[in-house]
């Protein structure tokens, strides 16, 4: 059994409405009546004896087998006496049959049982194990109270990677870690190795753990039945002190990627002094109890020295710069009352309105922050700012992506759930990373590979996922429509193209066609550096399927042509007729955790929300009705372009809630000048953010682990975050301090809580309609669109039609086009800008979390081996980046996976920050910058 066929059948009930590959079962068919110590019970088809008398309420003693994981049946302490079978049997791997006759507590199943644990207490003594060991909770139910055999050699505990202990010492060789490491999230690093006494367990070729090439998903601790495997901040709490030992769990929400997995929190200590000590993964729809670096040990930053927790207000004669040290904020900013505050901060809004009028200010709203907040924000600045400029990170992620797929198919959202790779045949994933910036998805596609599903992997750069690929096209940069074309070229000439679907359900199918043709794989080859023959073998595949899907990142939407590139994924899509089932579909994969929701709630210049056009006079006398004032007319300024009215002295004040444009916004230097030269900036924030440096008041406000808020990841998934911590200091919830700023400009707001700002929201977007808070509370996930309550969530999409005006989709023609700067004789490399595994956008947040900063403390690039040797430099020295914009310094690492003549590097050091080198020129469509395509040149640090 498949793990993601485990997390299927273990999916809760209460998301039976909302879970995304629900599995049918009857409970009357096929039950399978034996006797278990004289009890007459009964089993579901495929249903183990221990797992059969565990619903009858039986526990039989077990430690190499827990749920989610294969039965391996190697530890032996769950066997269990069969009348007429000679040897006993282990229940954890053995299904009953009809009539048959088990013992679990017989004299002979029990003296077996105790001599297991026997031995397995010779080897791990008590004081080794972690105080909730399953081992000792087995022994003390069983009364195995010391052993007669002698002792092993303990081995040394193992401290070299920085979120895992390792101590062998309590390891009984369960190989719960090797199955958690190998066959659920598919990294294949802890192995068993040896012989005899000797074996034991091992990280790659037997070598310390922080030198392995472990990925830290902690897939294995939360597996550990004994403490062999411990969250580093657990064990070294040993002997643990009082605030270090957990005395509750919360479950909410993780912080980071739009996967949206759900997590429980164990949390030690009281009042101020509360801290996480350790987190878990909880089997929610999307995550199925797995969790990634970050997720799992990524939560200490909202403890960091340096979280703000207390109002700020600049010193006047300051000048503004990003050098400040945020740990101390003093230095340039004086405290300050809430009342005080929150004066200044409105106060600074509404004169600029009065003398400079509506359009003379911006406000950037977060896809960090829950629904309620984007909501509540985006309704602030049309209604109290009195304009459409409000925007937030989309803009600089999918905002292409948007485009192309509101234009084509009439919705922005993804058409299936990541988990639908269980029920694909071909699965392609092109310009994503999933591996480094959304684990847990890629830990479901590694799964899919293994029972049988064909990956492609198309990206300018091999990143970890190409290992499981069937096919590796490693494409030039910026070549995507020329190969994606080609691609869509060979499937027509091949007649491959699904004729019924194209001419019952789709429109402008001959002109996308006719231009297809111009570009055979034959002529690309040269462009895209793909064998015309791979080409053709990867669009029979994804054409043939059966069930193919595309997800996609920002190696897709970050390009000028990045709409370009979007429009001919969903036209592949169209033209096969893969779309609209489990299994097909389109999905690129959102970058933070809410940056669904809070498009969906209107965070968007464009949009009021659930993507209702600005410039559609019927839409606008809707809201106008709902929120009780009148409202521009003419759609706002984007991301970039507000930037450039700042730099210009057209956008004079601005509210910036919980982003960071002075780290994430391309030609960084223009960017931060432009947010300098405002008269009046107002950030909201947990940190002294480079943003918040260049702020006239800054607003302390809640992190996740403090919020209670509703958050949609990429898959649609509604969820709710619940407080884990107490606010610090006196910083205050989002929600709480937007609306403090709308009633000092005059708006009449008195929400009581997130709760009443949810009502609101549903009856404005009728795909949320069908959702209530009490159903969240309830079911504790809700897929959208869910347009009444009594109506079905759909997490597959498009099934009969397409929310367009004809209801059919719409191909648009393209041609390849350059990007908007190329390589030259002075810059003759190219720069590619992402992500990597331990952070997360501009490091505000995990470079202030102590795992993730100790496992990559130091800004790098990566280059092909061959470069370094041309430019005289060795793995890890530093080199020099340049563009026309700026100059950065930082290491080098050699990496096979970046092609010649290019470069890749993180946004998130500030020390060396990418995006001091990127250019800002904007797809015409999605207005996102071009992050992935910039020229450079590269030389060695002489210092």
């Amino acid at each position: 059994m498949t793990s993601s066929t485990t997390a299927l059948t273990t999916t809760p009930a209460t998301m039976s409405d909302t879970a995304m590959n629900p599995v049918a079962t009857d409970s009357a068919i096929d039950r399978i009546p034996f006797e278990l110590d004289g009890r007459q019970i009964d089993a579901a088809a495929g249903e183990t004896i221990l797992l059969a008398a565990r619903r009858a309420g039986v526990d039989i003693p077990h430690l190499c087998y827990t749920d989610g994981q294969r039965a391996d049946g190697n530890c032996r302490a769950c066997v269990v006496e069969i009348d007429g079978e000679r040897v006993l049997a282990p229940s954890c791997c053995r299904a009953p049959k009809p009539g048959m006759k088990v013992w679990a507590e017989s004299e002979r199943a029990r003296a077996s049982q105790r001599m297991v644990l026997e031995l397995l207490r010779a080897d791990v003594p008590v004081e080794a194990e972690k105080p909730d060991s399953e081992l000792a909770h087995w022994c003390t139910q069983l009364g195995v109270t010391a052993s007669r055999f002698a002792p092993r050699a303990q081995p040394v505990s193992d401290l070299s990677q920085p979120g895992i202990a390792v101590n062998l010492a309590a390891c009984i060789q369960c190989t719960r870690c090797v199955r958690a490491c190998r066959e659920i999230q598919v990294n294949d690093v802890i192995g068993y190795a040896h012989r005899g006494e000797a074996s034991k367990i091992v990280f790659d070729l037997d070598v310390a753990m922080g030198a392995s090439t472990c990925v830290g998903c902690g897939e294995c601790v939360q597996a550990c039945p004994t403490g062999a495997l411990l969250p580093a901040m657990a064990q070294s709490a040993a002997p643990r002190a009082a605030r270090f030992i957990p005395t509750r769990q919360i479950d909410s929400l993780c912080p980071y990627c739009g996967v949206g997995c759900q997590v429980s929190y164990h949390v030690a200590g009281e009042g101020a002094a509360q801290r996480i000590v350790f987190a878990e993964g909880r089997d929610g729809p999307a995550n199925a109890g797995r969790l990634c670096v970050k997720g799992r040990y990524g939560f200490t930053y909202s403890r960091n020295r340096e979280r703000l927790t207390v109002p700020l207000i600049r010193k006047p004669g300051i000048p503004k710069g990003v050098n400040l040290d945020p740990a101390n904020p003093l230095a340039a900013f004086r405290e300050a009352s809430w009342e005080e505050a929150l004066d200044f901060a409105a106060g600074g809004l509404a004169r600029i309105k009065r003398e400079h009028g509506p359009q003379a200010l911006a406000g950037f709203g977060s896809a960090k922050g829950s629904n309620e907040e984007a909501y509540l924000f985006q309704k602030l600045v049309r209604t109290g700012f009195g304009t459409h400029n409000v925007d937030h990170c989309t803009r600089l992620c999918h905002a292409s992506s948007v485009a192309a797929l509101l234009e084509g198919i009439g919705s922005g959202a993804v058409s299936n759930p990541v988990r639908d790779v269980e029920f694909a045949d071909l699965i392609i994933v092109i310009g994503a990373n999933p591996a480094a910036n959304h684990p847990v998805a890629a830990s479901f596609i590694k799964n899919a590979t293994e029972r049988g599903a064909r990956l492609v992997m198309m990206d300018p750069r091999e990143t970890p996922l190409a290992r499981h690929a069937w096919r590796s096209l490693q494409f030039r940069a910026d070549a995507d429509v020329a190969l994606l074309l080609s691609m869509a070229c060979a499937i027509v000439e091949e007649g491959l193209t699904d004729e019924a679907f194209i001419t019952a359900r789709t429109e402008g199918y001959e002109a996308f066609r006719d231009a297809a043709l111009n570009y055979p794989p034959e002529r690309m080859e040269a462009i895209t550096g793909i064998p015309a023959d791979t080409v053709r073998e990867v669009a029979r595949a994804y054409a043939r399927g059966p069930n193919s899907i595309i997800f996609w990142g920002m190696g897709i939407s970050q390009h000028t042509h990045g709409t370009d590139n979007a429009r001919c994924l969903l036209a592949l899509a169209l033209m096969t007729g893969q779309i609209g089932r489990p299994g097909t579909g389109l999905h690129p994969l959102r970058g933070q955790n809410n940056v669904q929701g809070a498009s969906d709630a209107g965070l968007i210049p464009m949009m009021l929300p659930d993507y209702q056009r600005v410039a559609d006079p019927a839409v606008l006398t809707r809201f106008e009705a709902l929120w009780g004032q009148a409202l521009p007319t003419e759609p706002g300024l984007t991301v970039v372009e507000i930037m450039d009215a700042a730099y210009e002295g057209r956008i004079r004040g601005m509210y910036v809630e919980g982003e960071n444009p002075a780290m994430s916004d391309p030609d960084l230097a223009h960017a931060r000048d432009g947010l300098a030269r405002l008269d009046h900036l107002v950030v909201q924030d947990i940190f002294l953010t480079e943003t918040a440096m260049l702020a006239d008041v800054v607003l302390p406000a809640s992190s996740l682990y403090e919020k209670t808020g509703s958050f949609t990841n990429t898959d649609r998934l509604v969820q709710l975050s619940s407080p884990v911590l107490p606010l610090p200091g006196e910083a205050r919830q989002d929600w709480w301090i937007i609306q403090e700023i709308a009633r000092r400009l005059g708006l009449d707001w008195d929400y009581a809580g997130p709760h009443e700002v949810f009502a609101e929201l549903a009856h404005a977007m009728p795909s949320y309609a069908g959702i209530t808070w009490a159903a969240l509370e309830g079911e504790g996930a809700v897929v959208a669109p869910k347009v009444a309550v009594d109506a079905p969530s759909q997490p597959v999409l498009f099934d009969h039609d397409f929310p367009t005006a004809s209801g059919r989709g719409r191909f648009v023609p393209v041609s390849p086009l350059p990007a908007a700067e190329l390589p030259d004789g002075d810059y003759p490399m190219v720069l590619i800008t992402g992500r990597v595994l331990e952070h997360w956008h501009t490091g505000s947040m995990t470079r202030r979390a102590e795992v993730l900063d100790a496992l990559d403390p130091v800004p790098w690039c990566g280059m092909h081996p061959a470069d370094l040797v041309a430019l005289g430099v060795t793995h890890a020295q530093q080199v020099v980046l340049e563009t026309r914009r700026g100059r950065i310094k930082l290491e080098a690492r050699a990496d096979e996976g970046v092609q010649r003549g290019s470069v890749f590097m993180a946004f998130c050091y500030v020390e060396a920050a990418a995006n001091l080198l990127t250019q800002p020129a904007l797809d015409p469509f999605g207005k996102i910058p071009e992050f992935k395509y910039c020229a450079l040149r590269v030389h060695k640090s002489l210092c």
